[in-house]
């Protein structure tokens, strides 16, 4: 018999007039230093015949570990290059994915090499956009969704293609009053446009949900008999209220008075790591609970686990859930932003109301005692990542809504 653990939903939108968009440069040329003249940018969006492939810049804050930045990278390795010349524009230091970057071949400019974005890292924006300015601006996650567009803007960069993707994300990108510097705004799940539509004013033909995609050759289920030792409850997320790792702990308490084999692994970093290593001393945890570094490759953490527990208060789409389904695990997480659009409670695995440590000690305890519900789910959510999840339809589907601003731009309707 099936068990529920949680509900939701999401109100309408509402419309709101659209922002006249500012006029393309003349297209003049220019010189930079030891440079031959080159077209500004603009002018391949007004050509009649077919032209080079547009120059399509994404502005990511840094390469630290991190779905997006992950994403990011695959998009750039997967877009045609004979539409689009991808570049990844950096404002920070981080170079945990640099090695993945390079083994795409991906191009990589950093603005800054500080640990964080600075006035250094802005000013060098600010400049980069004047001097070699995209046909097209995607900034991704917080920081270059706000300077990217503002930036962009004053530079006159003709299509500027916003990106909200964290449950939080409207909230800290400053929606409410940054959202008509973007020309369209792309939303990696249902959830998030509704809340963008309805929250924040942005109206519905400025939004397009494109849900991620996972590679599913490169994320595999384990092997037959592959999974040995004791039962692994694996949290792959950064250690930040969003996340709200101290729920998960308390849960993994209740479950593991029922387990007395079990453990978590906590793999991520963040401010609220000393308190969640207090917490598991308090709750005498040690050596059931173990903390993990982040890395590059998950595989032989999802290929330990037994399944895969997401606590989040607030989310979109994370990458993570679709990694691990795609490596046959099921998923045990809260009923917010987009989990439901991808963990199909009681066929793929369970969804619980958020901060509700006995609902996901319940979800948890249930899964680590029966192993037979663990692989049917396991199975139906690998083949979910490989019909609806895949990064070759996310690749397609952004050539789709890039080409269509692109002609939009170019007939002036934007």
């Amino acid at each position: 018999m099936k068990k529920e653990f949680g509900g939701g939903g999401q109100e309408l939108f509402r419309k709101r007039p659209l922002p006249p968009s500012p006029k393309p440069l003349p297209p003049t040329p220019y010189r930079g230093p030891g440079e031959e003249v080159e077209e500004r940018a603009g002018d391949s969006l007004t050509k009649n015949s077919p032209g080079p492939p547009l120059k399509l810049v994404l502005l990511l804050q840094d390469l630290k570990f991190g779905g997006t930045q992950r994403q990011a990278l695959e998009l750039a390795r997967l877009l045609n290059p004979e539409k689009f010349r991808v570049e990844v524009w950096l404002l920070a230091g981080g170079d945990d994915l640099v090695p993945l970057a390079r083994s795409f071949g991906v191009s990589l400019t950093w603005l800054s090499r500080r640990d964080a974005v600075g006035p250094g890292g802005l000013v060098s924006l600010w400049r980069r956009l004047r001097l070699e300015p995209p046909d097209v601006l995607l900034p991704l996650t917080v920081i270059p969704n706000i300077y990217g567009r503002i930036f962009g803007r004053l530079a006159r960069v003709p299509l500027i293609v916003g990106n909200c993707r964290g449950g939080g994300a409207p909230r800290r990108q400053r929606e409410r009053w940054l959202w008509p510097l973007a020309h369209h705004i792309l939303c990696n799940s249902e959830a998030l446009k509704n809340l963008l539509a309805s929250r924040y004013g942005v109206p519905a033909p400025r939004l397009t949900v494109i849900p991620n995609g996972v590679d599913t050759d490169y994320f595999q289920p384990a092997p037959a008999g592959g999974r040995a030792g004791p039962p692994v409850v694996l949290s792959v997320a950064r250690m930040v209220p969003d996340k709200d790792p101290l729920t998960l702990v308390k849960a993994f308490h209740l479950a593991a008075s029922q387990h007395l084999q079990a453990e978590l692994w906590l793999v991520g970093e963040g401010p609220l790591k000393e308190a969640v290593r207090g917490q598991v001393r308090e709750l005498g945890l040690d050596g059931r609970v173990r903390f993990r570094e982040g890395r590059a490759d998950l595989r032989p953490l999802f290929q330990q686990a037994g399944l895969l527990a997401l606590s989040s208060v607030a989310e979109a789409l994370p990458n993570v859930v679709l990694e691990a389904m795609a490596s046959g695990l099921p998923v045990a997480a809260t009923r917010v932003g987009g989990v439901p659009e991808m963990v199909l409670s009681g066929k793929t695995g369970w969804l619980v109301p958020p901060g509700d440590a006995g609902a996901l000690g319940a979800a948890l305890a249930q899964l680590l005692g029966d192993a037979n519900t663990r692989c049917a789910f396991g199975q139906a959510g690998r083949r979910r990542a490989e019909t609806e999840f895949s990064l070759a339809a996310m690749a397609r589907r952004y050539e789709e809504v890039l080409g269509r601003m692109v002609a939009e731009k170019t007939a002036g309707i934007v």
